[in-house]
């Protein structure tokens, strides 16, 4: 019921027909079975948006399947990282049409990312291929197909190669769907497909004259067709005029003068005869002349005719000057003004990628989060992306020195709970979702990420939702603003996942009036774990049980069929997954602990853990953290014995204690968060900044990277202009791996700079639409800020049609 579930389906389903194809059992499946009957023909994968097509490029490299990825036409925003995984693209030609903006109150509604696409669009087949990516052109999306030659023109015009271009069209997808030796080329034994026109396809002014398919002519305009266009002396019964046909080729226009008077005039121009109408000047009845004749010619016309009294005429026109369209369409026009791509190429993206550098932070109070604590006056070394030396009066004659007097210097905040840069949160469609991954729907280009940059945030736990009792494995990254989603990924980190408890997983909030599933109560939310860790220890067994067999027993032995969801819980009871566990009641929270110890493995966090304060004791027996949130209550029922002092009374027990956001808006905030921790329980200012820095980073098992102000460890720091616990302090640098994604004196310019490339834009269309060309509507588009109870489109029509 969501991008990652589906993802995650064709996963599933491709190792189940290795597994059916290459092991001995007694199983019949006919899906399976059409599916490996036809899996060498071309697999055409609708990817859609360039993010989502790099996902289908981590699929074929994970399953071995070479897809052919029919796209959405933005892939220039990614076309280094698309260019690098050798997909085949089929690529549309819809280009946005311009935006009505001459209403300044509906240019509001338009965004800038928008705009810039209007603007950028039919560059996307020329950059492609100028990065090597190989592609063909498709009508797929087009309001009509009418329009499809015309838009692959836009696309030449824009810098398109027109050879690339006709190989895009001919060769490129005949080869895709193996049929080099039939389609796509002039040869002998090919089939007899082929166009004839007047001249370069790509040129405008081109006409198509046949279309022959299969040996079959299809006439779209006469090949002989006679050009009348121009001007000519005109001679009708010895009277001279001056005859102009202008418009285009197959829908002439005439104009007819005499003396310098304007005759009213008309033209039927078809099948090779011309027939002309005009009122002769100075006769009060309404009465014409009527000429036609059989046009074998341009410079020379000729016919019969009637004059106004019904005499029969001979006339001649001998042609003075040819037509002046002729020769236009060889003009190369200047290529239109493309605005540049950023990094990601949304608002605040950067006009190329940020590299490491070597920078030398000078008389900075030093937060270190270590036993040295809080150092005044201290200088830190970054270099290659680590911090290299802590300590007083240091130098590098390489390094770029920040003057840091007056201000603090800290790690950076670490949200051990976020929703923030994912295209999809939940997957609804089940109890259980342990085959899906949020690494599979990381949005790059959530301006969310950047906005955390600005609050201090550099590392955030992606979590699933929690529509069902067991998520999805969660995605830990670093806000590596202007990456691709892979490059995001905390490589370092360990692997987890996301469990819930509570309202939500048994639907009381979303499902009650229509029950689509199991559990509907909270013990039934207990006996989906019981049942789920009990058919993994039976998986296990099989696998363990077939690993220990010879060789030559397992040529004769089927294989146990490789499972995503059991192998998922299976690394869970064996301490390779941790669980982050969303919950609120203490009885619930007991029960967990209680499931856990049954099948020996270890709840790693509990998350909002609401009611901590009250189990804190059994969480410490346990081994498991808290990360709860400074003091949000009543938003629900079960949240109800929420306090705001259950931070700092979990820490008294010994609870590893962190607070989190769940909340794109919270997440910017987390240094206010931290410092409610102070006024709620008295806790130090140094303990409770580590709520939200080196606490979260031992939750997450990366503390030995992240967390603190050490040497050697990853240089993900923040410069803040005030004590980081201040309502007044901000950011005024932060940087990761050596690498600043924010600098707040750079903010103003890059504001300057929006606000300039929006005007320019909104100029542009408003020419455009001056010069005739088709406008839509603006239309303001609302970002939705997911959380954990976010579900996706196809969820919720498919739970409303049930």
């Amino acid at each position: 019921s969501s991008q990652m579930g589906m993802t995650s389906l064709i996963r599933q389903f491709t190792y189940d027909a290795n597994w059916y194809q290459n092991s001995k059992h007694d199983k019949r499946d006919l899906s399976i079975k059409a599916y490996l009957k036809n899996k060498n023909l071309p697999q055409i994968f609708d990817g859609g948006d360039k993010l989502k097509v790099l996902n289908v490029a981590k699929l074929s490299k994970e399953l071995g399947v070479s897809y052919i990825v029919k796209s959405s036409g933005n892939e220039f925003e990614r076309v280094a990282e698309i260019a690098k995984s050798g997909l085949s693209l089929i690529v549309p030609v819809n280009f946005p049409e311009a935006y009505d903006v001459s209403d300044p109150l509906m240019a509001s509604n338009v965004s800038l990312e928008d705009l810039r696409i209007w603007n950028q669009a039919p560059a996307n087949p020329a950059i492609l291929a100028k990065n090597g990516v190989k592609f063909t052109l498709t009508a797929s999306d087009l309001k009509s197909t009418k329009n499809f030659l015309e838009n692959v023109r836009k696309a030449v015009e824009y810098g398109l190669d027109k050879t690339v271009a006709l190989e895009a069209l001919t060769t490129r997808p005949a080869a895709i769907i193996g049929k080099s030796n039939e389609l796509g080329t002039l040869q002998n034994g090919a089939l007899a497909n082929f166009i004839v026109t007047s001249g370069d396809i790509f040129d405008g002014k081109t006409i198509l004259y046949d279309n022959w398919v299969q040996g079959r002519r299809n006439t779209l305009n006469d090949l002989n067709f006679v050009d009348v266009r121009g001007e000519y002396d005109l001679t009708v019964a010895g009277s001279k005029y001056i005859l102009k046909i202008t418009g285009e080729l197959f829908k002439p226009k005439a104009e007819i003068t005499q003396d310098s008077t304007k005759l009213a005039t008309k033209i039927d121009y078809d099948n090779g005869w011309l027939n002309l109408l005009y009122k002769p000047s100075g006769l009060k009845e309404t009465t014409y002349v009527r000429l036609y004749g059989k046009v074998a010619q341009s410079d020379n016309l000729a016919g019969k005719g009637q004059l106004e009294n019904g005499k029969e005429i001979v006339w001649t026109a001998k042609q003075t000057e040819p037509n002046k369209e002729n020769g236009k369409g060889d003009k190369k026009d200047k290529q239109p003004e493309i605005i540049a791509i950023s990094y990601p190429n949304v608002p605040f993206g950067f006009a190329e990628k940020q590299k490491a550098q070597t920078v030398l932070f000078k008389n900075a109070t030093v937060w270190t989060n270590e036993s040295d604590g809080i150092l005044k006056n201290t200088d830190v070394l970054v270099k290659d992306g680590k911090i290299i030396k802590v300590g007083a009066n240091l130098s590098d004659p390489a390094a770029k020195v920040i003057d840091a007097t007056g201000k603090h210097l800290t790690s950076g905040i670490i949200d051990e709970h976020s929703h923030i840069g994912l295209s999809s949160v939940n997957e609804g469609g089940s109890n259980s979702s342990a085959e899906v991954q949020m690494e599979d729907v990381i949005n790059s280009e959530d301006i969310n990420l950047y906005r955390n940059l600005a609050g201090g945030v550099t590392i955030s736990q992606l979590l699933h939702g929690s529509a069902n009792p067991i998520g999805g494995r969660s995605a830990i990254i670093k806000l590596k603003w202007g990456e691709a989603p892979e490059d995001l990924i905390f490589k370092a980190a360990p692997k987890f996942i996301k469990f819930a408890l509570g309202e939500n997983v048994k639907q009381s909030n979303w499902g009650i009036a229509n029950p689509t599933r199991f559990p509907q109560s909270r013990m039934g939310v207990e006996q989906v774990y019981v049942d789920y860790f009990t058919r993994a220890r039976e998986y296990e067994a099989k696998w363990k049980t077939y690993n220990k067999l010879s060789a030559k027993d397992k040529q004769r032995t089927p294989s146990p069929r490789y499972d995503m969801e059991m192998q998922t819980l299976v690394e869970i009871l064996n301490g390779e997954r941790f669980i982050t566990c969303h919950s609120y009641v203490q009885s619930e929270i007991n029960m967990m602990m209680k499931v856990a110890d049954r099948f020996g493995f270890r709840v790693n966090t509990f998350t909002h853990i609401l009611e901590g304060y009250k189990v804190a004791d059994k969480m410490v027996a346990h081994g498991v953290g808290g990360s709860t949130f400074s003091d949000w209550w009543s938003y629900k029922y079960e949240v109800k014995d929420a306090i705001p002092y259950n931070g700092a009374l979990m820490k008294q027990a010994g609870v590893v204690v962190s607070f989190n956001s769940d909340d794109a808006e919270m997440s910017r905030r987390l240094n206010q968060e931290a410092a409610k921790a102070v006024k709620y329980g008295d806790v130090s200012e140094e303990e409770a900044w580590k709520f939200v820095t080196l606490n979260p980073a031992k939750l997450l098992h990366i503390d030995n990277r992240v967390g603190s102000v050490k040497v050697g460890k990853d240089a993900d720091l923040v410069l803040w202009t005030d004590n980081p616990l201040s309502v007044y302090a901000r950011v005024e640098k932060n940087m990761i791996d050596g690498i600043f994604y924010f600098e707040l004196d750079k903010q103003d310019e890059i504001l300057k700079n929006i606000s300039a490339e929006r005007n320019k834009l909104i100029n542009w269309s408003i020419e455009a639409k001056n010069k005739g060309l088709k406008t839509q509507v603006p239309k303001k588009k609302e970002q939705e800020l997911l959380n954990c109870n976010s579900l996706d489109y196809e969820f919720i029509t498919q739970t409303e049609s049930k």
